[in-house]
């Protein structure tokens, strides 16, 4: 499968490409062939997973350059696995764009979609740092395009904030990689691993520095708090199927700490210890408090969406800051849950908003088209959100706190009291959307059924409910993949072959 690992970031941007030269006067054709290249990318990142699951890491050098002097891509069990699940959300999203007519709003939205996904699929592959930096701005620059799709001076506006406070991430992730490069002379994930663990102890406080500005990047990317402020407005103002893609986005914030602070800091290199996961924890329960109240006090349904996208992401952080397998296995677990879930959720929203006049949760509204099928997708993404039984997010909530039995009475009250809180926010909503709408007297209006954005919806919530019945096959595997995680060796045997002494 060597060849193949650089096809999930060759192919959207050739097709990026093509369709902005060749297509952009003709939206048919840019739909077919996005459709089409959305699938391969996902046939593909199967047989890569599959590839991963039964082989040790592969590594693909760009011009066959050898690490740390050439571009490598590495192909392991996690970065496959992440892949995977973002060519299966773009499909899913994909169709749910053509049910709804969303890409005929604005101009060139399928080319940014395949850079979009590029950017994603080669921040997951990249074996070097520095490559890490340049796939984040990729993602910078197109999800921003996507973002304004159909304009709006609210949209243009949230916009430019995202900008300006993911700037800042790349002006410190800069600085991050010019004081490692110092240090060590190299910016090869797996190089970095060998060196950091074998520092001098007079370059401890600047590999550390190094390490706190790193964290600090990837908090903004996940929004961790205080990081987290560009996330609600920007996300609550998106087009609804950009935010549900951006639901992978944030978790390129989670995957890059998995790789950075299992690989090169890890609690058991001297020069480090366990500075990381002492920071990391109370950011992580603060990140999952502020998100929990901020689905209490929402005052539209993107909002809403957004901040329980903040709260999931701090269940996240809550499990990585242990850097355990077991831990980890849960967290990644949990990834894939609220990927789907918090996708659901803000697809959920852009069926509401085409149906009635906004999506304030302030007052009840005329009661909507299709109503009640609507409802019963709210009613399983907000289960699914705030990990009520018996879906998957109850499973992953209950292993992380089984993961995590060392710090139960802290990590219990948290998980258990946001959740009450999350249970409260979505029922405040629900009641407003779709209770208290009957009680206007007011027949809804007519609405187009599109049946094609309703079966991407349904198709999320099967996803969610193989994902708990197969959760013990899916933790097995899991499982395994987090113990290679935190006994990196393959990775490490594999990316640095043809390193210099």
């Amino acid at each position: 499968m060597t060849h193949w690992i650089i096809a999930p970031v060759v192919m959207p941007a050739m097709l990026a490409a093509i369709i902005v030269i060749g297509m952009r006067h003709d939206l048919a054709l840019q739909r077919i062939v996005g459709l089409v290249g959305t699938a391969l990318l996902a046939v593909i990142a199967g047989a890569l997973l599959f590839s991963a699951t039964t082989n040790e890491p592969e590594v693909y050098y760009l011009g066959n350059w050898p690490a740390p002097f050439g571009i490598v891509l590495v192909l392991d069990r996690l970065s496959a696995l992440m892949v995977a699940l973002t060519a299966v959300l773009a499909l899913i999203i994909q169709l749910y764009v053509l049910g709804t007519g969303w890409d005929a709003r604005g101009k060139h939205f399928h080319a940014l979609f395949q850079f979009q996904l590029m950017g994603i699929c080669g921040a997951f592959l990249t074996g070097d740092a520095f490559n890490l930096f340049v796939f984040f701005e990729v993602l910078l620059i197109a999800s921003y395009g996507l973002m304004i799709h159909g304009a709006g001076r609210a949209r243009l506006r949230a916009g430019v904030q995202y900008v300006a406070f993911n700037l800042i991430g790349s002006t410190l992730f800069l600085f991050a990689l010019a004081t490692t490069y110092a240090v060590t002379g190299t910016l090869n994930l797996a190089d970095l691993a060998v060196k950091v663990a074998a520092l001098p102890e007079g370059d401890a406080a600047l590999i550390r520095v190094a390490g706190v500005l790193m964290l600090l990047v990837f908090a903004i990317k996940g929004a961790l708090v205080p990081l987290q402020f560009w996330l609600p407005g920007t996300y609550a103002n998106a087009p609804g199927p950009v935010a549900a893609l951006f639901a992978v986005m944030t978790k390129v914030g989670a995957y890059a700490i998995i790789r950075i602070f299992t690989l090169i800091f890890p609690p058991t290199v001297a020069a480090t210890g366990t500075l990381f996961a002492d920071l990391l924890l109370p950011a992580a329960l603060a990140t999952l408090t502020v998100g929990a109240i901020g689905v209490l006090g929402a005052s539209s349904l993107p909002r809403l969406a957004a901040f329980a996208g903040i709260a999931s992401m701090g269940t996240v952080f809550v499990a990585l800051s242990a850097f355990t397998p077991a831990a980890t296995a849960s967290a990644l677990y949990y990834i894939v849950h609220s990927t789907l879930a918090g996708a659901m959720l803000f697809l959920v929203a852009d069926l509401v908003a085409h149906r009635r006049q906004g999506t304030s949760l302030g007052q009840a509204m005329p009661p909507m088209a299709q109503g009640g099928l609507i409802a019963a997708l709210f009613f399983l993404a907000g289960i699914a959100m705030a990990g009520m039984p018996p879906f998957s997010g109850f499973l992953g909530k209950l292993l992380i706190l089984d993961a995590m039995r060392d710090q139960a009475a802290l990590i219990w009250s948290f998980v258990l009291a946001t959740s009450l809180i999350l249970v409260l926010g979505f029922a405040r909503a629900g009641s407003v959307l779709f209770w208290k709408a009957h009680a206007t007297d007011v027949d809804p209006t007519p609405h187009n059924p599109e049946p094609l954005a309703f079966a991407a919806v349904f198709a999320l919530a099967a996803l969610l409910v193989a994902l708990t019945v197969l959760a013990g096959p899916v933790m097995a595997w899991m499982e395994a993949t987090a113990i290679y995680l935190h006994a990196p060796a393959p990775y490490v045997d594999a990316n640095r072959l043809g390193v210099q002494p």
